[in-house]
C-alpha cells in the first residue's frame, strides 16, 4: 500500500513548529526544579525517549504537543484538511507508538506522566502527585 505524501506547502509549514525547548516543556523543567526533582532531558536509552525522566527514582515524563500526539477532546487536535488520509494515519501511528513507550516504561518499573500542550494551569498539580503519592496520572 502506498503511504499517501504530505502536500509540500503544509510539510514546509509544519517544519517550522518547535519539537524541543517549547514553552510547556521549560515550564514542566522550572516546576521540577521547584519541586527538587532532579531529571534528565530526552533520555534516548529509555522507550520513548521519554522528555523528562529520572532512573533512580523511576519515573519519565512525557511532555505532548496536542496537535502531534493528537490529544482525545482537545481543540487543538485537529486534521488538517488535505491530505486526511495521510494525517489520519500519522496521528493513528504517533498514538500507538505514544502508547507502547509507555507500556515498555511500565514494564520497567516506570511511573509515566504525559503533560499536554494545553495544561499549561495543571503542571504544577500534576507534577506534584510524583512526590506526594509516588504515584502520577496520565
Amino acid at each position: 500500500m502506498k503511504v499517501p505524501q504530505p502536500d509540500p506547502a503544509t510539510s514546509a509549514r509544519m517544519a517550522h513548529v518547535k519539537q524541543k525547548g517549547t514553552k510547556i516543556e521549560t515550564m514542566v523543567g522550572i516546576v521540577l526544579r521547584e519541586l527538587g526533582l532532579h531529571y534528565r532531558k530526552n533520555v534516548r536509552q529509555l522507550p520513548g525517549s521519554p522528555d523528562f525522566a529520572n532512573r533512580t527514582r523511576g519515573w519519565a515524563i512525557f511532555v505532548n504537543g496536542c496537535f502531534w500526539h493528537h490529544h482525545t477532546g482537545c481543540r487543538k487536535a485537529t486534521i488538517p484538511k488535505t491530505n486526511t488520509d495521510f494525517w489520519t494515519a500519522k496521528f493513528r501511528d504517533n498514538r500507538r507508538r505514544d502508547a507502547q513507550a509507555i507500556i515498555n516504561l511500565r514494564r520497567e518499573g516506570y511511573r509515566v506522566a504525559i503533560i499536554w500542550g494545553c495544561e499549561k494551569d495543571r503542571v504544577h498539580s500534576k507534577l506534584g502527585k510524583i512526590l506526594e503519592t509516588g504515584c502520577v496520572d496520565s
